[in-house]
């Protein structure tokens, strides 16, 4: 007997998922056939729906219907929309005792003098300033392998994963207070890597984000060299200058050693972008599953993308270990209210296109299926964006839902390694920290296999349960971390996705 065309996933949905293309007439529920063709990932009711009523899938409210549905429908943004409805955040009402692994997993990892943990092990060019953008990269350059024609000036140098600029597109024609704080955080977070050896702080001269206040602020001195091109003559003689500085440092840089270290040491950034109807299916708890592997081995995970988790956040709030970390989510969701209907926005723009061509059909929707990501261990605390994250467990930093922002913001916030599933297939790297990428659905993966590590599809497949796939994702989690290349490493993925947060006006 074959598998059913359908995914039903709450005995109380009003939906259900086409596992493959429906024709009219295929039956998806006793006495319910399709009565128009629906997509792969898509919704087709399983029984009516008033005007106004809601729809639920997960056992959750994901919208409203705006005008009548009947049993085989397709259901999506012709037919269902958002809606107002009560939460109930019962702060700490689901928060239970984590069921810690004693002896914890371990990893091969790179301890650092001040005991922190890297996974890699980088030397980085950072720039106060989209003006000393082009001069970074020309230090960098000379050092740059090509991944795909094998040259490599850094063979001499085994332990040494690279050296890199991470540039952006702003430093100064902006205003102080919070967008200024944001951007000096974001860039102390970096340059305080682990995962980096050594750190060049590469400014103009004449920009507000001046690099000795910023280096000052953030307690900023060692493995740090900042150079101010004006000051330094020019470009030619920064160049110089830098390539020296890296030359100088690449056999010290050189001289780590892995050591055997627990997964308590591990933090974990997670991303989701790309997204279609299956990633809450698959990939998405499949994730989750090994996010609790992760936090039960005493380690961190990092859950973003607030945006995406708007609508559902009273799930969370019910885990929270306090009514302050879950109040501290509460106002995270407020203020994008406020911060959206100021810019003439509405925070239902998201899902993307791209997302809604993959079946997803409002934000509530994609929400519960993306905050699948983070298991089911208690909330412990909840960072702004590129905060230093310093507890162990499930931890929430307030960012953007734009994957290259929101995760510049883990990995300035101390994340050593990350993991992206998609539905579609997003291109992601995040140097310093390998990304591991991690398909909803086995044609995408199929099509994509040189850039995706984990294929979730097999859960749809019937291959394998959600908790053998999430044990498959935390045991790749320990190999990368130990050294293993990722996909998007194998492509040389994760400069141009440094992405910080750009917020104020530009002036």
């Amino acid at each position: 007997m074959g598998r059913p065309p359908v995914i039903r996933l709450h005995p109380d949905d009003g939906v259900v998922i086409a596992r493959a293309t429906l024709l009219p007439g295929t039956p998806v529920a006793e006495g319910v056939t399709a009565t128009d063709r629906i997509p792969p990932g898509h919704k087709v009711a399983v029984r009516p729906h008033a005007q106004g009523e809601a729809v639920h899938k997960y056992g959750q409210i994901i919208g409203f219907a705006t005008q009548p549905i009947a049993p085989g429908q397709h259901v999506h943004v012709h037919n269902m929309g958002m809606g107002e409805f009560a939460r109930d955040y019962a702060f700490g009402k689901d928060a239970k005792p984590t069921e810690m692994i004693d002896p914890p997993a371990t990893f091969e990892g790179i301890r650092r003098p001040d005991g922190r943990v890297a996974t890699r092990n980088y030397i980085g060019i950072l720039t106060s300033v989209n003006c000393s953008a082009h001069v970074a990269e020309l230090v960098s350059g000379a050092f740059q392998r090509h991944p795909f024609t094998g040259f490599d000036p850094l063979a001499g140098y085994p332990n040494v994963d690279g050296v890199v600029a991470l540039t952006h597109k702003t430093g100064c024609g902006m205003s102080g207070g919070d967008p200024l704080n944001l951007l000096r955080r974001t860039i102390a977070g970096y340059a305080r890597h682990p995962n980096f050896s050594h750190v060049i702080v590469l400014g103009l001269g004449c920009e507000v984000n001046q690099i000795g206040p910023m280096l000052e602020e953030h307690k900023l001195t060692d493995r740090i060299r900042n150079m101010y091109i004006q000051s330094m003559g020019g470009t030619r003689k920064t160049v110089e200058a830098g390539m020296a500085f890296v030359r100088e440092v690449l056999a010290d840089s050189n001289k780590v050693q892995r050591e055997t270290v627990p997964a308590s040491e591990l933090i974990v950034a997670l991303q989701c972008g790309g997204s279609d109807g299956y990633s809450g299916i698959s990939a998405n708890p499949a994730l989750g599953a090994a996010s609790d592997l992760v936090v039960r081995n005493g380690g961190t995970v990092i859950l973003s993308e607030t945006t995406e988790t708007y609508g559902a956040e009273h799930l969370f709030t019910r885990r929270a270990v306090s009514r302050e970390v879950g109040e501290k989510l509460v106002a995270l969701m407020k203020w994008w209210e406020d911060y959206t209907r100021k810019e003439g926005a509405e925070i239902n723009a998201n899902p993307s296109p791209g997302n809604k061509a993959g079946g997803l059909t409002t934000i509530l929707e994609k929400s519960l299926g993306a905050m699948a990501k983070a298991g089911s261990t208690n909330l412990v605390d909840v960072v702004k964006y590129a905060e230093p994250v310093t507890a162990k467990g499930f931890v929430f930093m307030d960012t953007p839902g734009y994957d290259p922002v929101s995760a510049t913001g883990q990995i300035a916030g101390g994340a050593n390694l990350i993991c992206f599933t998609t539905g579609r297939g997003s291109m992601f790297g995040g140097k310093p920290s390998p990304s591991i990428k991690i398909a909803t659905n086995t044609p995408m993966y199929n099509r994509l296999q040189e850039d995706m590590d984990v294929n979730c599809g097999t859960i749809l497949d019937g291959d394998e349960t959600v908790q053998q796939a999430g044990q498959r994702i935390f045991d790749l989690i320990l190999r990368v971390a130990t050294g293993e290349r990722t996909k998007s490493e194998k492509s040389d993925f994760g400069g141009p996705e440094f992405a910080p947060w750009q917020i104020g006006a530009t002036v």
